[in-house]
């Protein structure tokens, strides 16, 4: 089975460009500096016995008949504003990342008890709409029956991503509205020198700005939904797409600041590498095509290997263009995942769902979470 899917690098780009009328425009970040020097004092006027102690060369007054009158001849020099690198200010995005993932597996494991016990009722109800959709005469051109004909034809991990795309045109749409700039900018990007930190570490993940951009995200993530979404069903996968997208930017965070290379990054990149490098690990010998040349085809594992060392390679060279660190921290959270994370985290769920169980029962019961893996 080939998935013809758009790898190419410059596809998953953490970009802050946009092309309009053929030229290109980017979002250029600096720091006003306020002038540090004074306004020029008046000129003093100065007695016949300072100018004798100046001598008659001498226009203006001594630097100590300066300080005598309560003025500087000297004009200070403009502080240039230098982001600190600080390590000690990732604390608190490193205390956001492992809660904001613990939570999203507990929700996630929460979300499937509830799915597994409503099931049934949603069979009997599914029935007797069926049964009532005959009796009820037909109507011709029904647009909502025509949308629930296509929301029946998609795949599990298909339905699972439509509300993933929509979010994501959501705030594209967002980032055209001219009021919404410096709120989008401030909450919708990732950066380190920034003073919202945790919440741009989501929320960043469903921006972007370039409409090529989105739509080659996208287009990647609709095509290996159906595979990830068959391994991990759809909870799982919500937990560990939503997870991702944190820990790449944390990563990112890291990278930054140990590099100095401090600015702005956006979209789902890192949270669709770690969608990619978990297809490609558990299934590495699937074929994979790029969409521009179908005729080429080659393995899932060589296309990840190749992925993790083009941007390790940019990483650790300086490349500018992508955000490497957020790819790279994305494909090894991926491969992690499904190597050790799934046992260490999903099979490991049960204590909670009991718990849940319990609570919603006001009383002792066994858990009823289900099995849910690969």
């Amino acid at each position: 089975m080939a998935w013809r899917v758009c790898l190419q690098r410059w596809t998953l780009g953490d970009l802050l460009t946009c092309t309009s009328q053929g030229k290109t425009k980017r979002f250029n970040f600096y720091t006003q500096q306020r002038c540090g020097f004074r306004k020029a004092p008046r000129k003093a006027e100065v007695k016949k016995g300072e100018m004798e102690e100046a001598g008659p060369k001498q226009t203006v007054p001594s630097e100590e008949v300066a300080q005598r009158k309560g003025y500087s001849l000297q004009a200070e020099t403009p502080a240039l504003h230098i982001p600190r690198r600080s390590f000690v200010k990732l604390l608190k995005p490193l205390v956001f990342t492992v809660g904001f993932t613990g939570c999203s597996f507990g929700a996630a494991a929460i979300w499937q008890y509830e799915s597994l016990k409503s099931r049934v009722q949603s069979y009997f109800d599914e029935v007797r709409t069926d049964w009532l959709e005959k009796l009820r005469p037909q109507k011709q051109g029904d647009i909502r029956k025509q949308v629930n004909q296509w929301w029946n034809s998609l795949s599990e991990g298909q339905r699972t991503v439509t509300g993933i795309i929509g979010l994501n045109v959501l705030v594209f749409c967002c980032w055209r509205i001219p009021s919404l700039q410096r709120a989008m900018i401030t909450y919708f990007t990732s950066n380190p020198a920034s003073k919202a930190l945790c919440f741009p570490m989501i929320l960043s993940t469903f921006s972007h700005y370039s409409l090529f951009h989105m739509a080659a995200n996208m287009y990647v993530l609709w095509s290996f939904s159906s595979s990830i979404v068959s391994l991990l069903g759809p909870e799982q996968f919500m937990a560990v797409y939503l997870s991702a997208g944190v820990i790449s930017t944390f990563v990112s965070y890291l990278a930054k600041t140990a590099t100095g290379r401090l600015g702005p990054s956006l979209g789902a990149s890192g949270a669709i590498m770690t969608v990619l490098a978990a297809v490609c690990t558990k299934m590495p010998e699937a074929k994979l095509a790029i969409i521009f040349l179908p005729m080429f085809t080659f393995t899932a594992g060589s296309a990840l290997k190749a992925i993790v060392a083009m941007d390790t390679a940019g990483l650790f060279l300086g490349w500018k263009f992508f955000d490497h660190a957020a790819h790279l921290g994305g494909a090894l959270f991926g491969i992690w995942y499904v190597s050790y994370g799934h046992e260490l985290i999903w099979k490991n769920r049960e204590p909670l769902v009991k718990f849940w169980h319990d609570l919603r029962t006001k009383g002792p019961g066994g858990g009823g979470g289900g099995t849910g893996s690969f």
